[in-house]
């Protein structure tokens, strides 16, 4: 196909056709790869359900915060991971993390 004899309402058109003939061929490939992965579950003796419920990995809980700016109580921090600029600041000017301590 030579694009270059094409006008621009006509590459504009080809580009959509082209966008959704994409699309129903990944939809096709999704369909297809969901019926073997439920063909081989079902050889198993599972349904796919079965397989992926409860699965899915949960966040870890926030840490409770452990210390908090004196001054400004909304700022906390739970001790773990890298040290907030706040709790830097005080501890370099002489501050003890003890006195931070909630």
């Amino acid at each position: 196909m030579d694009l270059s004899k094409l006008d621009l309402n006509e590459l504009k058109q080809l580009q959509k056709d082209v966008a959704k003939a994409i699309d129903q061929f990944e939809a096709h490939k999704r369909k297809e790869a969901l019926a073997q992965i439920q063909q081989i579950a079902s050889e198993a003796g599972y349904s796919l359900n079965d397989l992926v419920a409860g699965k899915v990995a949960k966040a870890a809980p926030k840490a409770p915060a452990k210390y908090a700016h004196p001054e400004n109580k909304s700022l906390t921090w739970s001790g773990r991971g890298r040290q907030p600029v706040w709790f830097k600041e005080l501890v370099e000017s002489g501050t003890s993390a003890d006195d931070l301590l909630i």
